[in-house]
């Protein structure tokens, strides 16, 4: 298994490469040749992965050597892509360890690869002879039935036969978990297959069942059960128990008796039982049988953390791979036959997303259509529609199957999941705080549907986003989601069961350069759209039309210009809680049509991405009921900054405010000091601000203060120490910050501070002493040494050593 692991960890390598010679200057040389060298060398260990072939111990042992060196490449080339840019001394260590690795790789191709390659050469020479000879040997003994052994002994050869192609996917799943079910041990008695429905599990269970060293291992038989949604539980427990002990149960006992299951009867082999199609946590638990030598493979839409944590998650197809399957659908061979176009094939299959369902489905729906019907399909596609009655009730109404077993506030919000732009990543502080507003839940509650969501693949987590979100005191804004475009198809192909003006979710399919035609044609009545979502260009005053929506309380615009006329319909919208505004350009907008605002009485949360904020004038009509507003990549230079706006008069409510990625920030207005309401202050990414308020102390009411990798601020406020109702504070990665205030102790309610990658802090204020509440710091192993004395005096306190920084720079890329 080195070998396989080694390709993973290579290609892996290859990734974390490629976004170091994007990001990290200093690192690039060192990178781009390991580079090349792990791409020379990715081939031939790929071709060694999937041959099947059990190795020499002698072979083995040189791979471990090699899947060694690519694990310490990969590590190096993780750190070298999140290490500050600004780091000089980290990224030049980075990349001297990396032309080490580089330097032993060039050494193992060069001298074990020669004798790995005649190795091979003497192996296939023998096997093929074997093989050869016992052919002959059946064709000479003939019979009636002699060409049916033959081909039946071919297939068994794997040397034809009608094997049904398998795509790399699904070798790299069943090797994977193959490893699971094979090398876990007894500890390891569950493991599990999730993914979107039509994503290929079943078929990698069925694999598996056939694969030689699952059923080797596996002696004691294989069963294979389809549970479904509507399972009669007890005649499959009767029946699985009876198929895996030997005991007759069924007709004898009206349920297994608890004595077969205390005694737990010896196995005579292992046995592999593969439950396909599980739905529920409760049912999945009748299933399972903890008999020694007994294994349980789960195949699921779902996963269940709360019964098993080793779970396989199907990957959708690469482009070569999508095409074949497609092909194999539409045109019963594997490529693009010669009379077929080429082009518009390509683009059909692009559509598919790489999903196996949608592949298999719209090649068959396509199989013999003249040219004109595959054009209008991928013009259909590319809007979000079906290409047919029988693409719609095939694919769609399948796939919603996966969402009839959610509960109805859970659904609602699987459903608004469509209000945003299709291929873009999904900010979760935006998704949160609408779930919040529109279904009347608190954050903990919506953070639970967020994840009841992933473990049914409805939605995918960013990298780390569970752990990193879970925490109390975390922050959302530098966090995102993604849906696969056929699940957002499944979303419009819901919503567009009800009339235009009727539906709850108005949306455009995708990006356009003027509102939807059918919008147009409708608007003579009103639109009863709880949440609206706008994707397009520039907007001039001319490009809108008279809507009213009454009901709407979500405003979604997304749009990619350097100018952009407000929507003049947000004065007939009397119930709007929640504006976002997201710009998909190069360069921050300038908005026009301000004076809407004045008519958004009830208003309650903004988030304003890539905009120029624009001066904020005392006559600004009070935003009464804001109470959260995001500014994320904007231009803050003519406004905040330097402005003599009074805020506590412009926000006479706000409690959370969050600045990010906001480069040209260089202070803060002081009046934000006369934010009475103020709970949460988060300034991040903030490069050039060089200072804080020093009347900072006056926010009474902060509970969690951020300022988080801004690395022009050198010191803190005195009057920090003021904040007697501060709970958490964030001053992590900003590298100039040369110390905590002396009086940093009165700070009585401190219950965390994360101050990780804070180089130039050389103590610790004595009165630390005294922060009774403190119960975690988050820091550098340095630092962790200063909070040694403080740790003796605050019993609960637990110093936290971090090794690498967590930095998601989504935004960035």
């Amino acid at each position: 298994m080195d070998t396989f692991f080694a390709g993973e960890i290579a290609t892996e390598l290859v990734k974390e490469l490629i976004k170091v010679i994007r990001h990290a200057y200093l690192c690039r040389p060192s990178a781009e040749q390991l580079k090349r060298s792990v791409d020379a060398l990715l081939p031939i260990v790929n071709e060694i992965r999937y041959s099947g072939v059990e190795l020499p111990q002698a072979r083995q042992n040189q791979l471990s050597d090699l899947a060694e060196q690519l694990r310490l490449g990969l590590e190096l080339a993780r750190k070298a892509a999140e290490s500050p840019r600004w780091n000089v001394y980290r990224s030049i260590q980075l990349s001297r360890r990396m032309e080490r690795v580089d330097r032993w790789i060039s050494k193992w191709v060069e001298r074990q690869m020669p004798a790995h390659v005649l190795a091979d050469v003497h192996h296939l020479r023998v096997d093929s002879s074997a093989r050869l000879d016992r052919i002959e040997r059946k064709i000479d003994e003939g019979s009636a039935m002699g060409r049916r052994m033959v081909v039946e002994m071919m297939q068994g050869l794997e040397l034809g036969g009608g094997e049904e192609v398998v795509g790399v996917g699904i070798k790299v799943g069943r090797e994977r978990v193959k490893e699971m079910l094979i090398n876990g041990g007894d500890a390891r008695v569950v493991v599990g297959i999730c993914g979107m429905a039509g994503s290929g599990k079943t078929t990698l269970a069925k694999e598996l069942c056939k694969d030689p060293q699952i059923r080797n291992h596996f002696s004691g038989g294989i069963l294979f059960e389809t549970v479904s949604q509507s399972p009669n539980l007890e005649n499959l427990k009767f029946k699985l128990w009876e198929k895996i002990t030997g005991n007759i149960v069924r007709g004898a006992y009206d349920e297994i008796p608890q004595w077969q299951i205390v005694l737990q009867p010896k196995l005579k082999a292992p046995v592999l039982v593969v439950l396909d199609d599980v739905w529920t946590p409760s049912e999945l638990e009748e299933l399972i049988f903890k008999v020694p030598g007994c294994k349980t493979l789960v195949v699921s839409r779902f996963k269940f953390p709360t019964i098993f944590t080793d779970t396989y998650e199907m990957e959708l197809l690469g482009e070569e791979e999508a095409l074949s399957l497609f092909c194999s659908s539409a045109f019963d061979q594997q490529s693009i036959p010669p009379t077929a176009d080429k082009k518009l094939v390509k683009q059909v299959v692009e559509e598919c997303k790489g999903l196996p369902l949608a592949l298999k489905v719209i090649g068959a729906s396509l199989r013999g259509q003249p040219p004109k019907i595959w054009a209008s399909a991928k013009n259909r596609l590319s809007r979000g529609e079906a290409i047919s009655d029988s693409h719609e009730n095939k694919l769609l109404e399948r796939m919603e199957l996966s969402i009839q077993c959610l509960s109805h506030k859970v659904k609602e919000c699987f459903l608004d999941l469509g209000s945003f732009p299709e291929d873009k990543k999904i900010p979760l502080d935006v998704l949160i705080n609408i779930w919040m507003e529109i279904h009347d839940l608190e954050e903990v509650d919506a953070y639970a549907i967020l994840v009841e969501l992933s473990n049914k693949n409805l939605l995918t987590l960013v990298k780390d986003a569970q752990s990193r979100a879970g925490d109390i005191y975390s922050s959302y804004n530098e966090l995102s989601v993604t849906q696969h475009d056929v699940l957002r198809d499944l979303v419009l192909h819901i919503s567009s069961r009800e009339s235009l003006n009727s539906r709850k979710r108005l949306n455009m399919p995708r990006k356009e350069d003027r509102l939807p035609k059918d919008w147009e044609r409708n608007n003579d009545q009103p639109f009863d759209a709880q949440i609206v979502s706008i994707h397009t260009g520039e907007m001039k005053e001319c490009d809108w039309f008279d809507m009213h929506f009454p009901k709407a309380e979500v405003l979604i615009l997304n749009f990619s210009s350097a100018d952009y006329f407000l929507p003049p319909f947000i004065k007939t919208m009397p119930k709007l809680k929640v504006l976002v505004l997201i710009n998909y350009g190069l360069s921050s907008t300038k908005l026009h049509n301000l004076t809407v605002f004045e008519s958004i009485n009830n208003l309650t949360s903004v988030w304003f991405e890539k905009i120029t904020i624009p001066p904020l004038p005392r006559t600004t009509i009070p935003l009464q009921n804001i109470r959260k507003v995001s500014l994320v990549l904007c231009e803050l230079k003519n406004s905040l900054q330097g402005s003599t706006v009074l805020l506590p008069l412009t926000f006479p409510c706000i409690s959370n405010l969050t600045i990010d990625h906001c480069i040209d920030l260089t202070d803060l207005p002081s009046s934000i000091c006369e934010l009475s309401s103020l709970k949460s202050l988060s300034i991040s990414n903030c490069h050039d601000l060089e200072e804080l308020p020093h009347e900072l102390g006056k926010l009474k009411s902060l509970h969690i203060l951020r300022i988080y990798a801004c690395p022009g601020l050198k010191k803190l406020p005195q009057s920090l120490c003021k904040l007697k109702s501060l709970q958490y504070l964030d001053i992590s990665q900003c590298f100039n910050l040369e110390g905590l205030p002396e009086e940093f102790g009165y700070l009585t309610n401190l219950e965390k501070i994360d101050m990780r990658e804070c180089p130039q802090v050389s103590s610790v204020p004595k009165s630390s002493m005294l922060l009774k509440s403190l119960g975690n710091v988050i820091c550098d192993e340095e630092i962790s040494l200063l909070w040694k004395e403080a740790e003796r005096e605050i019993p609960e306190l637990r110093v936290q050593v971090v090794e690498e920084c967590f930095n998601l720079d989504w935004l960035v890329e």
